[in-house]
């Protein structure tokens, strides 16, 4: 049964792969909260991946269970939003896998004051957990239509705590750091050094580092030129790349 799941995403992101995530019609407003069929969905995907996974920070759970994330992905897999895999968004871009995006959150030991930097800012899903635990994300997509998507769909949804820039993830954001905690959702061959200047001595990066065989890391940063590393579990991302590749 799982083969056979996998052929079928795989199917999928062959066909939804090369096409661009637009905006739904649903996104014209925002409800105060999910209908009971999402909601039930929500709940599901909390409690058998996630929390038996061994997640129990109870505020992320929530937040987890809150946000939309059928919203998130393109309209033709919104029934599939909430299962136990990521899914294309267009662009050759994915997003996570609920729990990764749990475990990910989890890792960063968040308090509500934060000031986050997010590398890979995708359909927004990522973000729009982070910004209902801290006090702001700053979030850096360098492809433009999925950079130009998510602030829309960001904005509609009223995430306004979350500022979206099109840019080069590499660079990071140097005008705006240093950041408390950091996470990026593509993976780079090494853990860029740019990254790491911009963090917060105590603060820490949640990042898969690797190219054919990827690992999450949690780097935290013990002093300025000091760092020391996590290794989670493997995991599979899409490549960090350059404007220019």
């Amino acid at each position: 049964m799982k083969k056979f799941l996998s052929f079928i995403i795989f199917i999928l992101i062959i066909q939804i792969g090369s096409i661009s995530f637009a905006q739904p019609k649903q996104l014209q407003s925002r409800s105060p909260s999910m209908s009971k069929q999402w909601s039930d969905k929500a709940n599901s995907m909390v409690k058998y991946q996630i929390e038996r996974r061994g997640i129990t920070n109870s505020e992320i759970l929530k937040v987890m269970r809150n946000t939309p994330r059928h919203l998130f992905v393109p309209p033709a897999l919104s029934t599939m939003a909430y299962d136990d895999y990521p899914l294309p968004i267009g662009e050759e871009q994915t997003i996570s896998q609920p729990y990764i995006v749990a475990l990910m959150t989890d890792l960063l030991k968040l308090k509500g004051n934060e000031k986050i930097l997010e590398i890979g800012t995708g359909s927004g899903y990522q973000a729009a957990v982070l910004s209902q635990l801290v006090d702001s994300v700053y979030t850096i997509e360098i492809v433009e239509s999925l950079a130009n998507n998510a602030k829309i769909r960001l904005d509609n949804l009223n995430y306004k705590n979350v500022i979206v820039k099109h840019g080069d993830g590499y660079k990071g954001w140097p005008s705006l750091a240093p950041f408390d905690a950091i996470i990026v959702t593509a993976a780079p061959e090494q853990v860029p050094q740019t990254l790491i200047d911009q963090l917060k001595i105590g603060g820490c990066i949640a990042i898969p580092v690797g190219d054919k065989w990827q690992e999450l890391q949690l780097i935290t940063k013990t002093g300025k030129n000091k760092t020391k590393k996590k290794t989670v579990i493997p995991v599979r991302f899409v490549p960090m790349v350059h404007p220019t590749e």
